[in-house]
């Protein structure tokens, strides 16, 4: 059974007037008071949902994140994560403004319901308890987002008033982590190993998330502390098939810690319309780069740029690491209609770079999650979002612990459970690497496997390398032209820029004009 996210449609804090008393002291109609709510089990259970309402909303961004990064490119320019993506954005933003007020707004449902849940009439603790450790992960979730985004923000753990939110200041962001870390730690154990309803939050999800928080706030003993008790809870696993992570089959696996689930139909996405081609009804609006496709190591393990590796630039996507074509749709592949995929510029499909804005200006396209059964109606999508998975909490295990050079045979062990999965099985990485040669290892393995699923803007972020990174042109798929040379696509009038103050986005500026106390960040 899945978790079904019916949002509340407000929750109506008790007012009383001192005049007219027969007339106004009435229930409203249109709305749920708290007079009549916070009573039984089921407002509890209903109002927990409502929390989980806010994972959906911010999932909408869900495929843009690597579509802002040196790995992906937002094919829709004028659009907010566009300016982002080239380096000139600004306050004003409205992706800066949205993400600020959605995050809050979960955060506000959650101390809606921290606040009001002990009102419940009920002798099931055990129920209560559950729900407060789901709703304390959903909320530390938020913050998690907002401290790595914005720095310093107002830590609220209660619900305030409107007058109140106008004088609000802003936390130091190291106690913003504290405060989350502490809340998953004692969320962990009030939630369960498992849970009937899928979609649920877990103990494992708390332990999960405090590890992924604590490697953002480069606390690396603590994230492979986390991350350990993960994997020590023999609950979750690397399946065989990576391929199979990203379809309908694939769904609720046991590699799957936290993900959003999708009904087609009653709770729909559209990430086929998004993600996939012109010629399939697709918009290409977050595209892989050639940064991304010429990361893909060949199958022995080797570089494509070694001499030594055996890559052939005329059939370049032939002896590769099979997460490429598992993750990116490159020339040859099958399209979900049954077609083959030709971006090239000569070609004459409905994908050829440059026939039209509405194809992919780099000749490739995002793969995981495109799905032939959603071809009919691309908006009406059923599948589910991972939002993190054990091969995350692996490699997370594995980079702190070499960040903190305490490389043994476990942080071995962690990285090549994740390169040798059935349908994958890449080399092993032998040991006696340095650390140095081990924190490079990991930063592509985080790439390479977890491209287009969020973590690429995050990670060049808390590398402090964007500025290495992003400046420059963007480049997609090399092909053989008309005269038989290798030519490759540059996307048009296009050219990354990076500043040094874009590691934090600013404050948002409708909020600044609401509450001058929140300040700014450093040189916006």
């Amino acid at each position: 059974m899945k978790i079904i996210y019916k949002p509340l449609l407000l929750i109506v804090l008790g007012l009383t007037f001192g005049a007219c008393e027969d007339l106004l002291d009435t229930t409203p109609t249109d709305r749920i008071s708290t007079e009549i709510f916070w009573k039984t089990e089921k407002d509890a259970q209903l109002a927990a949902n409502a929390v989980y309402t806010h994972l959906t909303e911010t999932a909408t961004h869900y495929a843009s994140w690597d579509g802002m990064t040196d790995i992906g490119y937002t094919n829709l320019p004028q659009s907010p994560e566009s300016f982002i993506l080239q380096g000139t954005f600004d306050q004003l933003n409205s992706r800066v403004a949205s993400d600020w007020k959605g995050y809050y707004s979960g955060i506000r449902s959650a101390n809606a319901f921290l606040d009001n849940v002990d009102k419940v009439q009920t002798s099931n603790t055990a129920l209560i308890n559950r729900l407060k450790g789901e709703v304390r992960t959903l909320r530390a979730n938020y913050y998690i987002s907002l401290a790595f985004l914005y720095g310093d923000v107002p830590l609220l753990t209660s619900e305030v008033t409107l007058e109140e939110s106008k004088v609000l200041t802003r936390t130091p962001v190291s106690q913003v982590w504290d405060f989350i870390s502490s809340e998953l730690t004692e969320a962990a154990t009030l939630l369960p190993n498992t849970q009937t309803e899928k979609g649920r939050i877990t103990k494992g999800t708390a332990l999960a998330l405090k590890a992924r928080a604590a490697l953002y706030a480069k606390r690396y003993q603590e994230a492979a502390d986390a991350a350990k008790a993960v994997m020590d809870l023999n609950v979750y696993s690397i399946i065989p098939s990576y391929k199979d992570l990203f379809t309908y089959n694939g769904e609720n696996n046991a590699e799957v810690i936290l993900d959003i689930q999708f009904i087609k139909g009653t709770l729909p996405n559209d990430v086929f319309s998004v993600l996939a081609q012109r010629s399939v009804n697709g918009k290409n609006l977050f595209v892989p780069t050639k940064v991304l496709v010429d990361s893909y190591e060949m199958t022995n393990g080797l570089p494509i740029g070694d001499a030594a590796s055996g890559f052939d630039p005329m059939n370049p996507y032939a002896g590769r690491d099979p997460r490429l074509k598992y993750s990116v749709y490159v020339e040859g592949d099958i399209l979900p209609n049954g077609k083959v995929f030709d971006p090239k510029p000569s070609s004459t499909t409905g994908d050829a770079v440059g026939s039209t804005f509405l194809v992919s200006p780099t000749g490739y396209n995002v793969k995981k999650y495109i799905s032939a059964e959603d071809l009919a109606a691309p908006t009406n999508a059923g599948i589910n979002f991972i939002l993190l998975r054990y091969a995350e909490v692996k490699l997370i295990y594995a980079e702190a612990k070499i960040a903190q050079n305490q490389i043994d045979q476990s942080v071995y062990d962690a990285i090549n459970s994740v390169r040798q999965r059935t349908d994958v099985n890449m080399p092993a990485i032998a040991s006696g690497k340095s650390q140095e040669e081990m924190t490079a290892i990991v930063r592509h393995e985080r790439m390479v496997e977890l491209a287009f699923e969020g973590q690429r803007f995050f990670d060049i972020r808390r590398w402090e390398i964007a500025g290495d990174v992003m400046p420059g042109k963007v480049y997609g798929m090399t092909y053989k032209n008309a005269q038989g040379n290798l030519q490759t696509v540059e996307v048009p009038a296009w050219t990354n820029t990076w500043n040094d103050r874009n590691y934090l986005w600013p404050v948002p500026q409708q909020e600044r004009d609401l509450n001058d106390q929140l300040g700014q960040n450093p040189n916006w």
